[in-house]
């Protein structure tokens, strides 16, 4: 074990909100600064700072934690500030062009995908119900607030399963992946909560249905974007959070790509294991990302705040060659992708389940829609 890393590189999401008002006020090239520093800064960072392999001890004590907890308490009214200003500043800005200002709001949603997003992930986990709400805030401001119920009750129960939407298939390009994923979690999300308020004996419309807070918080955050900003300013809230989703699914769909738990019958699965995750150890894109990427042990278990996450070695947990921000952008490219993972899916199968001989019958007696 390792001493617990500083908190002071995971503020680092802290740099980029003065990107988007440096946009907003410029215009020019400086609005693609947002996207440019979350995808191809943090890999040139993680190429010159390397890998990060130490592991701080899980069981340290949460008051050592204040700081790290704190940048991901503080995100909400940043980005909050930051949403709000630009739909007040960006549509009457007549030094901006509509393709301007299409991109700004464009980095802004790759800032509340990627930063956003992942803290209120990270948030939805804890028990504090300040935390949970701040999730809840955060979801809801890209119009995506369903993912809290289909992350806790779907993708962690079902995760490398055919009934976790989530849960790439092996061979499933992105582009054929999103559409399914869009239609299926939202599903998948109402009848785990519909299916949890029937095992206490309440019907769907009982107040504690957690869509019914869904609801209320994502049409005020579209009647904000309206009153500020008019129907113009609609549209581009829109753009910000299309693009939040866009960037979430593409991590969703890095996550757990062509692996699978076993079957054991009767509708069961093994328990999930760290190989039921892909890592990526890069230093940089885990100060960005608050170890998002030591998925295996998020899994493992849950319930540990980001900061103590552990890394696995290759032997049991499987390894990307790139950090999230370049593994996204190849995920666009379905040739490339496949290129770079199904070999490594490959030889997954070969290292945990060398007795299933043919994966493609295997796949298709579970599920043979997905097959």
């Amino acid at each position: 074990m390792t001493s617990l890393p500083s908190a002071l590189p995971f503020w680092l999401s802290l740099c980029l909100p003065p990107l988007a008002l440096l946009g907003m006020t410029q215009g020019g090239w400086t609005v693609a600064l947002l996207p440019l520093a979350t995808w191809w800064l943090f890999t040139v960072l993680d190429a010159l700072t390397g890998l990060n392999k130490a592991n701080p001890d899980p069981q340290t004590d949460e008051g050592l934690l204040t700081w790290h907890r704190a940048v991901t308490v503080i995100w909400f009214p940043i980005q909050f500030s930051l949403l709000t200003m630009m739909l007040w500043y960006v549509p009457q800005a007549d030094h901006l062009t509509v393709v301007e200002k299409f991109f700004l709001f464009f980095g802004m949603g790759v800032v509340s995908g990627t930063v956003g997003i992942n803290y209120a992930h990270e948030l939805m986990h804890q028990k504090s119900r300040l935390e949970r709400w701040l999730a809840d805030l955060l979801l809801a401001s890209v119009q995506y607030s369903h993912f809290r119920s289909e992350h806790l009750r779907v993708h962690h129960t079902y995760v490398g399963t055919p009934r976790d939407p989530v849960t790439a298939r092996y061979n499933e390009g992105f582009h054929r992946f999103l559409p399914r994923v869009l239609w299926q979690c939202h599903r998948s999300a109402w009848k785990a909560e519909k299916a949890m308020l029937a095992r206490r004996g309440l019907p769907w419309w009982h107040r504690s249905n957690p869509f019914w807070r869904y609801a209320v918080l994502q049409t005020g955050f579209l009647v904000l974007a309206w009153t500020l900003g008019g129907w113009f300013g609609l549209w581009l809230y829109f753009v910000q959070a299309t693009t939040a989703i866009w960037q979430l699914e593409l991590v969703n769909y890095i996550e757990h790509y062509g692996l699978t738990r076993r079957h054991l019958g009767n509708g069961k699965y093994e328990h999930v294991q760290p190989h039921h995750s892909w890592n990526a150890e890069h230093r940089a894109s885990n100060w960005l990302l608050i170890n998002l990427q030591r998925h295996s042990d998020h899994h493992y278990k849950p319930d540990r705040r980001y900061p103590v996450l552990q890394t696995y070695p290759e032997a049991e947990a499987p390894q990307l060659p790139y950090g999230y921000p370049l593994m996204t952008m190849a995920a666009m490219v379905p040739p490339l992708w496949k290129r770079i993972m199904n070999r490594r899916v490959k030889a997954w199968r070969k290292r945990h389940y060398p007795d299933i001989k043919d994966w493609h019958a295997y796949n298709k007696g579970l599920n043979p829609v997905a097959a």
